[in-house]
């Protein structure tokens, strides 16, 4: 392998290869919304990630070499767990956050929907994008 080589597969390098981690649909109750009756029940969101990480130079079939989706399953549990939060913006907030927490995510994607809001409609929400470093 030439030194060019070995410097574009170090993590945390310009040209580091990335991969892609998502869960996707997933149904949680949460205590979430402004309104009194929000305040009083749970209420069905869907949510939807992705995180865009730097992947190990050498994976070799070992779990402590890439992301773990259960790792990030269990810190959304925890968010939605916390307490009532009046915002899906706040929510997608402190989701990506947490995510970000992980030194190899370098940026991830949010989309949290309510499910049950208005009977016309599927789903209302909000999507947001983080990246590591604020930008």
């Amino acid at each position: 392998m030439s030194q060019t080589e070995k410097v574009a597969a170090l993590p945390g390098t310009a040209t580091a290869r990335t991969m892609r981690v998502f869960i996707r649909d997933l149904v949680l109750s949460a205590r979430i919304g402004v309104h009194q009756h929000e305040r009083l029940a749970n209420q069905r969101i869907r949510l939807n990630l992705e995180l865009t990480c730097v992947e190990h130079p050498a994976i070799n079939d070992d779990l402590d070499n890439v992301v773990n989706y259960a790792e990030i399953m269990t810190g959304i549990r925890y968010v939605i767990g916390a307490g009532h939060i009046n915002l899906v913006e706040t929510l997608a907030d402190r989701i990506a956050q947490t995510c970000l927490e992980d030194h190899r995510i370098q940026s991830v994607k949010v989309r949290i929907e309510k499910l049950d809001v208005f009977k016309e409609a599927e789903s209302v929400g909000v999507e947001i994008e983080r990246n590591r470093g604020g930008r």
